[in-house]
């Protein structure tokens, strides 16, 4: 007689699960505001600081295209691979149209994922919308922007 028991019996549990790699990454702790301004170059300071009035930056500080800056002035700007992008990305871990960048009616920008094949980051954290805080870090694809507002909003 055989006491094994068939793989598909109620009784014995199944053991198998799925791991999200994603949620394995190392999440950094926030960082003070003057140590996000330190890593900036003067001139970077300068530009941020006399930004107008309801408008941001997002900058890349390391990583894919150190030191490009991307003007945020109008309620969306669209983030992706296809050259029509005003923030055009050009690796394929981005895709075409992968996130937007849009103004909330308290005049504000939050990130918007646009259903990105790798999804959009914030501060090391999936996100799906979110609010944007000067400091943060937006991850898209390999890609990691800074963001700041100027003194002026």
């Amino acid at each position: 007689m055989n006491d094994s028991k068939a793989p598909d019996d109620p009784a014995k549990p199944d053991l198998t699960s799925t791991i999200h790699l994603s949620a394995l990454r190392s999440v950094p702790k926030p960082r003070p505001l003057e140590e996000i301004f330190s890593v900036l170059s003067l001139e970077e300071r300068e530009i941020v600081s006399q930004l107008p009035q309801r408008s941001a930056m997002l900058i890349v500080i390391a990583g894919p295209n150190k030191g490009a800056r991307f003007l945020i002035d109008s309620d969306e700007t669209f983030i992706g691979r296809d050259p029509k992008s005003e923030i055009f990305l050009d690796d394929v871990t981005v895709s075409r149209k992968h996130a937007k960048i849009s103004r909330t009616a308290q005049g504000d920008f939050q990130v918007v994922d646009l259903g990105s094949l790798n999804g959009s980051y914030l501060n090391a954290h999936q996100v799906q919308e979110s609010r944007l805080a000067i400091g943060d870090e937006i991850q898209i694809g390999k890609f990691r922007l800074t963001y700041f507002k100027g003194r002026a909003n």
